[in-house]
């Protein structure tokens, strides 16, 4: 067993962890593990939104030129598909990418191709939202968990390694412990939210900047490998559970700290839908998850019937399950949004 933050990234604590030495947790999991040489990553959130079929099909050509960009040199290791019903009733197609090098990312995005495409006056006259959600996390500010040590998603999979079994899991504060600034800084939020020149609304290019410490989360599921009893119990009992709490999140979030939150679908590279969901947020502070994931009833029903589930099974799950937790510096975060409904993303509760 080991600790979730790799050994060149301990330092001497000034803050305790939530627990002893000694602590066994009930069950194991995993982390991602990146070569020393990687010191800052770059998770790319390029979404296209549109607003009912008649649009569809102009969207889902957008999202594949965006994915075809990627193939150009210095682009992403991994990418995602994704879709997202919003609470506007926009579809939202993302494409998700990851980066170990941001210097890559900086040539990627700069090749006349990428750029030019992004800063066209077309964008803003297609009848189409486009948005790019950037964040660039150190080393030391972020964590990733795993069920499995087999099958890594998002940034791990971009990361390439895999850790031992992890001490720093089964107890509330773990999420925490396990991110490597937590070991010297209570990473407390400060300052707020501002958009830069124009104020959100459709037909704009609206430049949001984050503050201080903004938490994000992508905590995810995938189901294929599941069959019978297991299978049932996920998508009749756990999985309408999970989704009523997305949804809070999404429609009320901002009353408890919660900024932004898509429960999304993943999508073959001909964009059917697959069996693996996740939800994304970005909130005012970790502080902020933490309690609604520790006391909000919407989340205590998620983890009771996550353990009826587990327990029904004997622990012995098909389910695989995951997530990628970064707390924020200022300097790492890009939110750029072109005709988009002024509820989308970061964008939410500024208008």
């Amino acid at each position: 067993m080991e600790s979730a933050i790799d050994e060149h990234l301990k330092c001497p604590r000034t803050r305790t962890r939530r627990v002893e030495d000694d602590y066994t947790p009930p069950y194991p999991v995993w982390s991602a593990r990146a070569d020393r040489a990687v010191t800052q990553v770059v998770m790319g959130y390029f979404g296209v939104q549109s607003l009912g079929a008649a649009q569809q099909g102009r969207a889902c050509a957008a999202l594949m030129r965006i994915a075809r960009d990627f193939t150009r040199p210095d682009g992403p290791l991994h990418h995602d598909l994704t879709h997202y019903v919003d609470a506007e009733g926009h579809d939202n197609m993302i494409a998700i990418a990851y980066w170990t090098d941001p210097a890559a990312f900086a040539r990627w995005s700069a090749t006349p191709e990428v750029d030019g495409w992004w800063r066209s006056e077309e964008r803003l006259h297609e009848g189409l939202g486009y948005f790019r959600e950037i964040v660039s996390p150190r080393v030391q500010h972020f964590e990733t968990m795993f069920n499995t040590p087999d099958r890594l998603e998002g940034i791990g999979v971009a990361m390439g390694g895999v850790s031992g079994e992890l001490q720093e899991h089964g107890y509330w504060g773990s999420m925490r412990d396990r991110i490597p600034l937590s070991q010297t800084d209570p990473m407390s939020p400060s300052g707020t939210r501002a958009a830069i020149g124009d104020a959100p609304a459709p037909g704009r290019r609206v430049r949001i900047a984050g503050h201080e410490h903004v938490a994000m989360i992508r905590s995810g599921q995938e189901w294929t490998d599941t069959t019978g009893q297991e299978r049932t119990l996920y998508l009749e009992e756990m999985e309408p559970v999970l989704r009523e709490g997305m949804d809070f999140l999404r429609d009320q979030g901002l009353a408890i700290g919660c900024y932004s939150n898509r429960y999304m679908q993943h999508l073959d590279a001909q964009g059917a839908p697959l069996q693996k969901s996740f939800g994304l947020s970005f909130w005012r502070s970790l502080a902020d998850m933490e309690r609604w994931a520790e006391s909000h009833p919407t989340h205590v029903a998620i983890f009771g019937s996550f353990m009826r589930y587990v327990q029904a099974l004997n622990f012995q799950l098909q389910l695989r399950v995951y997530h990628e937790v970064s707390v924020l510096k200022t300097d790492e975060q890009r939110y750029e949004y072109v005709n988009c409904h002024a509820r989308t993303g970061l964008m939410n509760g500024m208008g």
